[in-house]
């Protein structure tokens, strides 16, 4: 661990966050030596901090021992520069045992993803957090979204149980429950905004308090996602209004024609750019040559920004 609790929950509450993919070589094995290259470059562009082996890095796809080893790379090619947040989750006990990989390799938290039901009452995923966040020192960011959802209460509650948790990442997009969990709680947390392609709602987010996204497009348009992040701090509602609508809402609507592809699209760009990282793993895949096309046409637009 190179930052401490107070600069990593500092990280996640103003700046703009980077999620990589995951590289993969022509055999589906992880390639270190070209996500280390991926790293490196994504290190020129300013971010507040490193979200590895996320959901844009198919954490739902990797082996134990393959998020080890991308957790340690991480950490040994840019541990130091910012914070380094693994993932955790699928089930309890294994994502303890993400929590200890995450820990052994360094890392600086964890971002704890729902659990593997898909239908979970509220009161089991509450337990589910309490007892991962139980097992480590590491700062845990809950991610609030999908099967795992939790309102207000059990956020609450979560968060008197657990003083490891420090941040709260949004992956709804509920403007009115994310609101009033805010509202509630308040600098207890640190909240992010999480939904797929978070620049789409940032003027919401930015408006009830939460400065901070993930931006998975970072991962091709590093410094077309840079300007939007300052540009939507300063203010400056015309360059938001116009790169909302000639580059998000198109790739947003590319995005929602196949289901993965809030994922699948990223990767695609990181090749259209020149870093590949190879095929997105089963159940997800990759787009049509048509849609390269039309996704590489809306890079060119994005760098005309």
């Amino acid at each position: 661990m190179n930052f401490s609790r107070e600069a990593v929950v500092a990280s996640i509450t103003d700046g703009l966050l980077s999620f990589p993919v995951t590289d993969f070589d022509d055999n589906g094995k992880f390639d270190a030596e070209s996500y280390r290259r991926r790293l490196l470059w994504l290190k020129e562009y300013e971010v507040s901090a490193l979200f590895v082996a996320g959901g844009t890095g198919e954490f739902f796809n990797l082996t134990i021992d393959e998020y080890r080893e991308i957790v340690k790379v991480a950490v040994d090619t840019i541990g130091g520069h910012v914070p380094i947040i693994a993932s955790a989750g699928q089930s309890a006990e294994l994502a303890k045992a993400h929590c200890q990989a995450a820990k052994e390799a360094g890392a600086d938290g964890i971002l704890l993803m729902p659990p593997y039901l898909t239908e979970c009452p509220e009161e089991g995923i509450v337990e589910y957090a309490a007892s991962v966040c139980a097992s480590t020192d590491l700062n845990i960011i809950y991610y609030n979204r999908a099967n795992g959802y939790l309102h207000v209460d059990a956020v609450k509650a979560l968060a008197e149980r657990c003083p490891n948790l420090v941040g709260l990442k949004d992956g709804k997009g509920d403007m009115q429950a994310l609101n009033i969990i805010i509202k509630t709680l308040g600098d207890r947390l640190a909240y992010v905004g999480g939904v797929p392609t978070a620049e789409i709602i940032a003027e919401a987010y930015l408006a009830i308090g939460v400065s901070t996204y993930s931006s998975a497009v970072f991962n091709f348009v590093p410094a077309m996602a840079v300007k939007f992040y300052q540009e939507l701090r300063k203010g400056n509602s015309d360059f938001i209004r116009q790169a909302t609508r000639d580059f998000f809402v198109p790739f947003v609507t590319l995005r929602d024609t196949r289901k993965g592809y809030a994922v699948s699209l990223i990767k695609a760009g990181a090749e259209l750019v020149g870093y590949p990282g190879g095929s997105v793993r089963a159940p997800l895949t990759m787009p049509s040559e048509q849609e390269m096309a039309t996704l590489k046409k809306l890079i060119d637009k994005a760098e005309s920004l």
